[in-house]
């Protein structure tokens, strides 16, 4: 799946952007993609806002690499959202993009390329359903 990326001249729409942890946890219990450069994990947002602009996230962790490169794949990833990742993100959805170090490496128009692919993937699964939590066996109910 190829990528679009807006004419020269032409700037696309900055992307809505996660800001509370809250709604980073919430999209780590939803449903995930995994691909080369990062992670892709998605939740549904509260029917009310259901119509509402997709919102991201992105996370790059200290296990990931030192400040600067953690930095440097940031900058990366949302640019390549900026350029056209997010235009196969549905409304009412949050996506969070868990990077891996292979992000720093990766052609940018693999970026692009592997961010349309992961939100294709995530929609054609039908994985708008969280993932299940396992029970404890041990837990003593009732």
């Amino acid at each position: 799946m190829k990528a679009q990326v807006p004419a020269e001249g032409e700037k696309s729409p900055r992307p809505e952007v996660l800001r509370r942890r809250g709604d980073f946890v919430r999209a780590s219990g939803g449903a995930r993609v995994a691909l080369p450069a990062f992670t892709v994990q998605m939740a549904s947002r509260e029917p009310a806002d259901s119509n509402a602009p997709a919102r991201f996230g992105l996370t790059v962790t200290r296990k990931v690499a030192g400040a600067v490169e953690r930095n440097r794949i940031r900058r990366r990833l949302r640019e390549a959202l900026r350029l056209g990742g997010a235009l196969g993100a549905k409304p009412g959805r949050d996506y969070v993009f868990v990077a891996r170090r292979a992000a720093l490496s990766a052609p940018f128009p693999e970026l692009l390329t592997q961010m349309t692919e992961g939100l294709a993937r995530l929609h054609d699964r039908g994985a708008a359903h969280p993932r299940r939590k396992v029970q404890d066996a041990n837990r003593k109910t009732g």
